[in-house]
């Protein structure tokens, strides 16, 4: 795979050169106030906009938010996000209202050496998310024509066939930025000869969800750890009664023959937190993973499954995590995430957290973020890459 990176565009010259810098700044609004919940994917692409600025590109960011129908959406809108990329770059950042129309183009204009423009939400706009290559391509030559050159740091998107991360990179001179060379590079690693053992952590609701990456990493892992929502699937096909915990009836079978294919490799829960309701003061306890109550429903892995993944992560040379064990959004079921995550950071091995609620379970905990090796920024473009799926923002970007 040959891509070009941001170092190669820097190195051709950006001063005074307007470049397109498409950015995953898809945060977490708080429901209630608007506000960002949390700022990590807009830190994320700092390094590539502080060395395009640096160097006096005039740099035109421009992002989705959330899922809107194509049209403008108040609660959709990236204007609380130029807000807090201009407190982070200490600069001005000059906002958009729309994404390739008149304020788009007068922002784009106005743009001195060295300035940041952010334009409105990407899915404001039909063309972006368009399964018609023609509408898709009309939208892009309309992005395409506010820049000069085309980077794209957005690596979670890279595994959607957007305008933005698609079509634009084909009509403009185009380089990976810092984030998404840095992902590519640690996943890459993952995907070929890692240091053994190599330990995967899988987490989350659902098997399905899951499910191509659990087949893609059976035969390449030592062991695999599997905890959340898609433990009780797995428990049902050992005969468990699982309560009303999260259960998906038609992937029981799937999960017997993956069990059965295994080889010992996979580790589940042996005991598990069971709750009378799914509500943060609901009343809990502690009971074996085969023992679960009818009436009652799984919320977290138990205190011996930390110790037993625990005691396999400080085996491993290399670990891959993605999902947390339980709903750790609720402190009384926060613990299995926590001290999966610890035990993840005391190992001596290389660590990558796999974007997502990893991620986000990572900085809510108030976890040190730099004890892990990498934490990716795209939970859903890391499982893809790791199951060998052609990305098409990364094939977007080879030469």
């Amino acid at each position: 795979m040959s891509i070009r990176n941001l170092d190669d565009l820097l190195a051709e010259g950006v001063s005074g050169r307007r470049v397109l810098v498409r950015a995953d700044l898809n945060v977490p609004l708080d429901k209630q106030t608007g506000a960002i919940a949390d700022d990590g994917r807009i830190r994320a692409v700092l390094p590539t906009l502080t060395a395009l600025t640096g160097a006096g590109a005039k740099v035109v960011v421009f992002s989705h938010l959330g899922r809107p129908k194509g049209s403008p959406d108040p609660q959709f809108s990236l204007r609380p996000v130029a807000a807090r990329l201009g407190e982070l770059l200490d600069a001005q950042v000059r906002f958009a209202e729309d994404t390739v129309g008149d304020s788009a183009r007068s922002t784009v204009d106005a743009l001195a050496d060295g300035e940041v423009a952010l334009l409105e939400n990407l899915r404001f706009n039909k063309g972006e998310t368009s399964k018609d290559d023609a509408e898709r391509g009309a939208f892009a030559d309309q992005l395409a024509a506010l820049g000069e050159a085309y980077v794209d740091d957005a690596f979670g998107a890279v595994h959607r066939k957007h305008a933005s991360v698609f079509d634009v990179p084909a009509r403009l001179p185009h380089v990976a930025g810092r984030l998404v060379l840095r992902e590519v590079e640690v996943l890459a690693k993952l995907a070929g000869e890692p240091a053994r053992p190599y330990v995967v952590v899988l987490g989350g609701s659902k098997v399905s969800d899951k499910l191509a990456v659990i087949e893609a990493l059976l035969p390449k892992v030592d062991r695999l750890l599997i905890g959340g929502g898609m433990c009780f699937t797995f428990l049902k096909a050992q005969g468990h009664e699982v309560g009303t915990s999260l259960l998906e009836k038609e992937m029981v079978e799937t999960c017997r023959n993956l069990l059965e294919r295994s080889e010992g490799k996979i580790m589940l829960p042996v005991d598990v937190v069971v709750a009378d309701a799914f509500a943060p003061d609901a009343a809990h306890d502690t009971v074996r993973a085969d023992a679960i109550p009818s009436h009652r429903l799984g919320l977290d892995i138990g205190p011996e499954t930390v110790a037993g993944f625990a005691a396999a992560l400080a085996q491993a040379k290399t670990i891959f995590w993605n999902g947390p064990m339980g709903v750790f959004e609720m402190p009384a079921f926060a613990n299995g995430t926590r001290g999966v995550a610890e035990a993840i950071t005391s190992a001596d091995a290389f660590s990558v957290v796999g974007g997502g609620d990893s991620a986000a379970a990572v900085r809510a905990l108030g976890l040190d973020e730099s004890a892990f090796n990498h934490i990716s920024t795209g939970g859903g473009a890391s499982l893809e890459y790791l199951e060998g799926k052609t990305l098409p923002g990364i094939a977007a970007l080879e030469d």
